[in-house]
């Protein structure tokens, strides 16, 4: 199980390592170590929100995230990303942008930073959204519940989240935007459009994967309700029950393609912080994607091994310790527009969130464990005793 969910990720470990050795020497293999280690600390908890979505897909769809998705992230989150930004801020054509990324890479990066305001508040605001959304809904489990529980009741307002969101961005706008620390200058405009932008994002690509989504577990419970009508009747033809199978397997293409897509702009927010953050080991773009790619792809790995394992399932409260650390993660770039925040501090946050949860679950699992326990030696004692 192990092998066979990380077999790729460690040769692609083990080639881009190879690689980085030929070209840059040791410095360049340890350069693109540390990089990829940067990633798999800053993206943990990317990992377990993406296993909640990805559990929601088939197997067809989960090899379509580990593969199409990981050129996706490598290729165009970490290696494409950056030059496009360059590129649009600078104002200058793809091909100067590439010819600046690889020949004056003290400019390339001085213009990546300076765009930092604008890419902090897009993938922020997403980031949030997926938060609030998340900490507004009524939920059977509850890990902190003196919290949970008061907003869940708050959360019954509608469109609650979109204004608490609209009000952090104004507030963001109007503090650390006014005087940034990347690029300087008044960034104002810039911040309440990009944050206005990740917004959008989330709710046009969340609204249209949720709602294939829902018309796929409304199609299912319309089959199996018919499936129970037709064994009771013996009423109903092949033909009918081909073309309802047929009706579903359609829709659960368009929900997995949107879902999707909705990984991938997950994967982007979260991947922001690690592209800027790898500057301060190397401007090389190529060390740069090498190293990051590395990571994101053990992030990948784990979040299909967390999928299969059922990971989710078995440690309950691993989901709520993963939204809690992306609240974190969309609050520290909102902060970064105007102050600098090490990637250390960015990462244990996460790891001691998760860390937090996962022992959160295993304490609960044992409880029920002893109280499975004690009712099963009760009824002994008591059909004993009869």
């Amino acid at each position: 199980m192990l092998l066979k969910t990380f077999g790729w990720s460690f040769a692609v470990t083990a080639a881009g390592l190879a690689l980085a050795g030929v070209l840059w020497g040791w410095k360049g293999l340890a350069i693109v170590g540390i990089l990829s280690i940067l990633e798999i600390s800053l993206s943990f908890d990317n990992a377990v929100i993406n296993a909640g979505v990805l559990r929601k897909m088939n197997a067809f769809w989960q090899k379509i995230f580990l593969t199409v998705g990981i050129l996706i992230a490598v290729f165009g989150m970490r290696l494409v990303f950056p030059v496009i930004i360059v590129a649009i801020t600078a104002k200058m054509g793809p091909l100067e942008a590439v010819d600046l990324a690889i020949n004056n890479k003290d400019k390339y990066e001085h213009l990546v930073t300076a765009a930092h305001p604008a890419i902090a508040a897009f993938g922020g605001m997403f980031l949030l959204m997926i938060f609030l959304d998340f900490i507004f809904e009524e939920r059977d489990i509850k890990w902190l519940g003196w919290l949970e529980r008061p907003l869940a009741k708050l959360g019954k307002l509608e469109t609650l989240s979109i204004v608490v969101a609209l009000l952090v961005l104004l507030v963001t706008a109007m503090t650390f935007a006014t005087d940034v620390a990347h690029g300087g200058g008044d960034k104002t405009a810039t911040v309440l459009l990009a944050g206005v932008a990740g917004l959008l994002t989330y709710l046009i690509v969340g609204g249209i994967s949720g709602y294939f989504e829902d018309k796929l577990e409304e199609e299912e419970e319309e089959v199996e309700e018919a499936e129970e009508a037709e064994r009771a009747e013996k009423a109903a033809s092949g033909a009918q029950k081909g073309s309802q199978g047929a009706t579903v397997v359609g829709l659960a293409g368009k929900a997995a393609f949107f879902l999707f897509l909705y990984l991938e702009v997950i994967d982007a927010s979260f991947s922001f912080d690690g592209v800027i953050g790898a500057f301060a080991i190397t401007n090389d773009i190529f060390e740069m994607a090498l190293g990051l790619g590395i990571g994101a792809m053990y992030i990948r790995s784990l979040t299909v091994y967390l999928v299969r394992k059922g990971t989710l399932d078995d440690y309950v409260y691993l989901e709520h310790g993963a939204h809690y650390a992306i609240g974190a993660l969309a609050a520290i770039l909102l902060i970064t527009i105007k102050y600098e925040i090490h990637e250390v501090i960015t990462g244990l946050i996460g790891i001691v969130l998760i860390g937090a949860s996962y022992w959160s679950s295993v304490v609960r699992n044992r409880r029920e464990e002893a109280a499975g326990g004690e009712d099963a030696e009760s009824k002994a004692e008591v059909t004993s005793g009869v």
